[in-house]
């Protein structure tokens, strides 16, 4: 299995986690390797829904090692309270999680800040999940955020505090801020030193020993703060090249890229969104799909498959392999559209524009297929109706992939897994 990512296709919701905790069955060592707790990854075990934000979904699997890599901005009130979680499950963490001491921390300023600016965008809000990601992010590239080992240093600490509040004037100039940071930072210092080490180093050793590793992506390939519709994505490189330097492995290591897409689109907040659809289908697949946002609730907007899109995100990723999630909800439907390329500035297109405001300005040139069928309860990929089919290997030929699996239910067991 050597080194795998897992890279979400579209706007992030694809079932991730589902596909991480499936491959993870094979794995060694499980690996966040960027994003924060914006992200919300959801496994369902033995009818128990488990929603990770920061540990890799691999942590529900006993015999895998998880690290949480240099590139992810952690929120340790989050972090602490996830392991808790998992630990009520009566899976024990001690030994099997290590977070990376450069990772950089989300603090309570950070929070403040997004506040803040969300507020004076107003009418052009991003719409954030209001973790503080973006700013952590920032502080980061700044050179003046705090990391995870910073907290071991507490000579150095309330000084470092003091001035990230005093660079940040967004935040305000609450005197309890600095204090407020010392507070959060001594609340989990013995926390950090239990699981804080060099991630990058054991990841070279596993490497090394040619375990099989896995690389788990937050948010999705179309939310990549560079090849994503900008200004609305996240705050860091979301495809194989975010996860590859998030995690600290030289490219040559990765042998597998699996892309997840869900068999039609979703997007949460603002952005351009071509393929969204329309009533009464939007609000049955919201229904039929539970769409609502696993880290804020807030209900998804939904649309037909974009063969575009999924081109787009594939060819960037140099995707292997595709794990195609909800079929099981799309099966509700009683007509099925998949846009195959844009009408954009009079003319027709099969590529995905740069510009978020052209973007907005293109209309999906539709093709219409049959329902796919009743696919619930079914368990071989050769089980599935024929329309079912056809419209995975339509993903697949837009993909340029083969087939890792096919998801036809919530369960962790509801999959239908190709045999290569």
């Amino acid at each position: 299995m050597g080194v795998t990512c897992v890279i979400g296709l579209q706007w992030g919701d694809e079932g991730k986690g589902k596909v991480v905790d499936g491959l993870c069955r094979e794995a060694d060592v499980a690996v966040r390797c960027q994003g924060g707790a914006n992200a919300g990854h959801t496994v369902v075990v033995g009818g128990r829904t488990s929603i990770l934000h920061l540990m890799p979904s691999g942590i529900l699997r006993e015999r895998v090692r998880c690290m949480i890599a240099a590139g992810v901005v952690v929120d340790l009130d989050v972090l602490a309270s996830e392991i808790e979680q998992v630990e009520s499950m009566g899976l024990s963490v001690t030994g099997r999680l290590m977070v990376s001491s450069r990772a950089h921390l989300v603090l309570p300023i950070h929070r403040r800040i997004e506040a803040a600016a969300e507020d004076m965008l107003g009418d052009e809000k991003i719409g954030t999940t209001m973790r503080g990601i973006g700013p952590a992010y920032m502080d980061k590239h700044g050179r003046f955020g705090i990391r995870v080992g910073d907290i071991l240093s507490t000579d150095r600490l309330a000084a470092r505090l003091d001035l990230l509040a005093r660079l940040n004037p967004m935040a305000g100039r609450a005197p309890d801020l600095v204090e407020e940071m010392m507070d959060y930072c001594s609340r989990h210092r013995d926390l950090v030193g239990e699981i804080a080490g060099d991630v990058e180093h054991d990841l070279g050793m596993s490497i090394g020993r040619d375990e099989r590793i896995m690389l788990e992506g937050s948010q999705g390939f179309l939310l990549d703060i560079d090849f994503g519709t900008y200004p609305y994505v996240t705050s860091c490189n979301t495809g194989v090249h975010g996860l590859v330097a998030g995690a600290g492995i030289p490219p040559s290591s990765v042998d597998k890229v699996v892309g997840v897409v869900k068999s039609y689109m979703t997007r949460v907040g603002r952005g351009p969104f071509p393929t969204e659809m329309e009533e009464p289908y939007h609000s049955l697949t919201r229904d039929a799909g539970r769409e609502y946002g696993a880290t804020t609730g807030r209900p998804r907007r939904c649309g037909w498959m974009d063969l575009v899109a999924l081109r787009y995100s594939a060819s960037l990723n140099g995707v292997t392999s595709i794990a195609v999630t909800k079929l099981d909800t799309l099966s509700r439907l009683d007509a099925v559209k998949v846009c195959r390329e844009y009408e954009c500035s009079g003319g027709r297109t099969h590529a995905f524009p740069a510009d978020g405001r052209m973007l907005e300005r293109c209309v999906p040139v539709y093709g219409e297929m049959e329902p796919v069928g009743d696919v619930e309860g079914i368990s071989r990929l050769s089980d599935l109706p024929a329309a079912g089919a056809a419209y995975v290997d339509m993903l697949l030929e837009a993909a340029g992939a083969e087939l890792e699996f096919v998801s036809v239910g919530a369960g962790r067991d509801a999959v239908l897994r190709a045999r290569h």
